[in-house]
């Protein structure tokens, strides 16, 4: 993969943070070229040995013009395999759910009471604030960041002018965010804050568009949410899409 360090740097650095720190995350990726079902799973047996309250997994995603997309260009290891990512993703939820992890999100796992309140601020769209440069903050109908330019911001900073620049979001896009936020999570599209936020038309558009995912499976309506279901889970992406509205 390229990465600076190796595993025994990442298993020291877990034991000595372990001496000062209870609450710690760990972060796993699966369906990397010439990883294994054998070889994930003794990933996975090794994470749990360290007792961590909570486990984030990702799916390798190739970024353009890295190290890692050109041996794939060249042939010189195999690209990613969607059954081998959707497999090694079924073994993760199983072999942790045995252990009292929740799957709280698509990639995070948690014991009680320790999912992250920071990422579930986003995915539940919560309001936030952020300072310094390249910061973002967010009041529930606009999103705005600061420049990433560290000079910028202090010399913007001491003429008495924010250095930000701020998105304003229209329903259909809160309606989308919360379409793609929530099926994400285990607590899912909630139909009444549709309602509540946005109003009746955007309800039952969703309720519309969501019959043939519930008729497939993909979906599940439960107490007035909107759930991914675990045949759909690995397919949230384009569930969310079919689901959006457009401009």
């Amino acid at each position: 993969m390229n990465r600076s360090h190796n595993s025994s740097q990442a298993k020291n650095s877990i034991e000595l943070t372990k001496k000062y720190f209870d609450n710690i995350s760990i972060d796993l990726i699966y369906g990397m070229p010439g990883l294994t079902d054998h070889k994930w799973r003794k990933n996975i047996k090794t994470a749990k040995n360290y007792n961590l309250p909570h486990i984030s997994a990702y799916a390798l995603t190739v970024e353009p013009n890295t190290i890692l997309s050109k041996l794939i260009e060249k042939g010189k290891i195999d690209n990613i395999n969607d059954e081998t990512l959707m497999r090694q993703n079924e073994i993760i939820v199983i072999e942790l759910e045995k252990c009292k992890y929740l799957n709280y999100e698509l990639s995070s796992f948690a014991l009680k009471n320790y999912e992250s309140k920071n990422n579930s601020a986003y995915w539940q769209r919560k309001k936030y604030i952020g300072l310094g440069p390249s910061a973002h903050s967010f009041n529930g109908k606009k999103r705005i960041w600061n420049v990433s330019n560290n000079m910028k911001y202090i010399n913007s900073l001491e003429k008495n002018k924010l250095p930000i620049t701020i998105e304003n979001l229209t329903e259909i896009d809160v309606y989308n965010e919360m379409v793609m936020t929530g099926l994400r999570t285990i607590w899912g599209i909630s139909l009444d804050d549709i309602e509540k936020q946005l109003g009746e038309k955007f309800k039952n558009y969703l309720l519309d568009k969501s019959k043939v995912k519930i008729d497939k499976k993909l979906l599940v309506l439960d107490k007035k949410c909107l759930k991914i279901t675990s045949k759909g889970r690995f397919l949230s992406d384009g569930i969310a899409s079919d689901l959006f509205m457009l401009n």
